[in-house]
């Protein structure tokens, strides 16, 4: 059986458990952050209506969390464009420029600047504040979002992985 540690394995060759989380690290470390994406894009869409002052916030508190949100998603993309996908692109061509990944960063990132600048507007002028234009700016980016949430995390899986990586280089990521 070849060695999984330095050489890319047949595409039929089976895992161990153990090589199969190896080659998964990533994938899996994806998906959390993804999913916490997930989870606060769904409850920013469902307090939208206002509801967010029964959970005790207000409306500051709200949009603190809305743009809290822009910045990680603006953060984690960042990391993901200077360090992660540039390694990746050496030999999996959907994270290398002008490929889907970084174009789904351009479409997700078109909707968090207008979420920026609603939030900015709201901030100044409370009383300005929609619930419909809100998730009509959510709504403009969600499919290309949580498209590229789940597509990411498909790429990045230990079952694709192998095809590319070796487990030494797979520490690399991680």
């Amino acid at each position: 059986m070849p060695n999984s540690r330095t050489k890319i394995l047949p595409v039929d060759a089976t895992l161990t458990p153990s090589e199969e989380r190896q080659f998964g690290r990533l994938g899996d470390a994806m998906e959390r952050f993804h999913t916490y994406f997930r989870q606060e894009f769904d409850q920013m869409y469902e307090l939208a209506d206002g509801s967010f002052e029964k959970h005790g916030m207000s409306l500051s508190m709200f949009l603190s969390d809305a743009i809290q949100f822009k910045r990680h998603l603006e953060g984690h993309h960042g990391i993901e464009e200077a360090y992660i996908f540039p390694k990746l692109a050496q030999r999996m061509v959907e994270f290398k420029q002008d490929e889907k990944h970084r174009e789904s960063h351009k479409g997700i990132h078109d909707g968090i600047d207008k979420l920026g600048e609603l939030v900015l507007r709201w901030r100044t002028e409370p009383s300005a504040y929609s619930p419909t234009e809100l998730r009509g700016c959510l709504d403009s980016f969600r499919d290309v979002l949580f498209r590229h949430l789940d597509e990411e995390v498909n790429d990045l899986k230990a079952s694709n992985m192998r095809k590319y990586w070796t487990l030494d280089e797979m520490d690399q990521f991680m």
